[in-house]
């Protein structure tokens, strides 16, 4: 059993900030800003790309709800809501997670910033095939 698994399943203790019967959201241990918080299903699947589209809304509607209540109480200028799929986006626990991480000066923790350059950009054939 995943350690995911293990927290929503109560044999790891956490600091819940939301729970109902498929979702949890609680403080993560590590937390790169004030409030960082982690967004989980309660049932496993390894990332968002496995989890089905009904608790991947479902986490995103809790992320608005705990963003709105934390403004109030952390007063963050901003947040990220965010997730890390697969080994090379950086996920080290596989188990679909979302982070919704306030955001509150450029000295505040996190650094995040796009870096795109010409050689990132796609052929118009290829682009064309992303299409749905």
């Amino acid at each position: 059993m995943c350690v995911f698994c293990k927290i929503a399943a109560g044999e790891i203790p956490c600091t819940k900030v939301y729970e109902d019967e498929h979702v949890l959201a609680f403080l993560d241990i590590n937390p790169v800003t004030q409030g960082h918080t982690l967004i989980i299903p309660k049932k496993h699947a390894d990332d968002f790309t496995q989890c089905p589209s009904y608790l991947v809304a479902r986490m995103h509607g809790i992320a608005r709800k705990l963003a709105k209540h934390y403004d109030g109480i952390l007063k963050p200028n901003g947040y990220h809501f965010l997730s890390n799929a697969k080994t090379a986006a950086g996920q080290s626990v596989f188990h679909v997670h979302f982070h919704l991480i306030p955001r509150y000066d450029a000295t505040d923790g996190l650094d995040f910033a796009f870096r795109g350059t010409e050689r990132h950009k796609l052929d118009p054939a290829t682009q064309k095939k992303l299409h749905l």
